[in-house]
């Protein structure tokens, strides 16, 4: 697949989904608006905020953590599961594709509250409903059999489900059915997903994780490859836990800031979005 431009947005939790978002709201300020690319992936953080600029949407609504729509009861992490999982991964004497149905197994099993709860989470979040217009795709890992499945405006998923399956780490937040099978984080197939984004003329990644995960086997090609990842000073705001929802101001505001410098890389570009 060719496109002229094509934007991939990382995995990295509530702390990388407030970055991202505060990269691409300020970016939007600087007139560049990654929502016009003609290609959007986003990966678990970077669906929820590939989603919004994708529907057009209003990213200050996250300059600060939404309140929850289920403050009694809702989407939580079980610690010994997580254990689990990680050591899983991690095992290096198993094939990748069991690796990650043993991960699917133990989401399943795993006491992270309720599906439904966890797709009006991310409803909220988008504060869409509908597939865009705009090609976006949000990969997804099928929690039985380890396979990935790649949702867009075609497939059986809505958009805040594709969205909920794909930032479904397992024991952190539960799998999401959809047409009876059950989805958990789309980071688990590759990562960020570039190759996703295929032989696009002009690239750009945002990857609120680099500091943690290195370069993800991006290859500037043919055409233009711009990579934005957290300075210094943003990885300090982030903190040592992605997942702890107190940084989400400070990454949003350390996006904010990054977006100045990203904006004046992707004019140097000659990329006009």
């Amino acid at each position: 697949m060719t496109v002229e431009s094509a934007v991939v947005l990382g995995p990295g939790g509530p702390v990388g989904t407030a970055w991202l978002a505060g990269l691409a709201a300020g970016l939007g300020r600087e007139g560049v608006d990654l929502g016009a690319a003609d290609l959007i992936v986003g990966t678990s953080a970077g669906a929820i905020v590939g989603a919004i600029l994708a529907c057009g949407g209003d990213l200050d609504r996250l300059a600060v953590l939404p309140a929850p729509t289920d403050p009694e009861g809702g989407v939580r992490t079980d610690p010994d599961r997580l254990a689990e999982v990680f050591a899983t991964l991690g095992d290096t004497g198993l094939e990748r594709t069991e690796a990650l149905r043993r991960v699917g197994q133990l989401a399943a099993t795993a006491s992270t509250g309720g599906e439904e709860t966890a797709i009006a989470r991310m409803r909220s979040l988008i504060g869409q409903g509908q597939w865009p217009e705009t090609p976006l795709l949000i990969p997804s890992v099928d929690a039985e059999t380890g396979e990935a499945v790649i949702w867009d405006r075609h497939g059986a998923a809505s958009l805040p489900e594709a969205v909920a399956a794909s930032t479904a780490f397992p024991a952190t937040a539960p799998p999401i059915t959809i047409g009876g099978r059950r989805y958990i984080d789309g980071a688990l197939r590759a990562g960020i997903n570039v190759d996703l984004a295929g032989d696009a003329h002009v690239l750009i990644v945002a990857e609120p994780m680099a500091h943690l995960s290195g370069t993800n086997g991006i290859a500037a090609g043919e055409g233009v490859v711009i990579r934005l990842v957290p300075d210094a000073e943003a990885i300090e705001a982030f903190g040592p836990d992605i997942t702890d929802r107190a940084t989400w101001a400070p990454a949003y505001q350390a996006g904010l800031r990054q977006a100045s410098d990203a904006a004046e890389r992707i004019r140097a570009s000659s990329v006009i979005m």
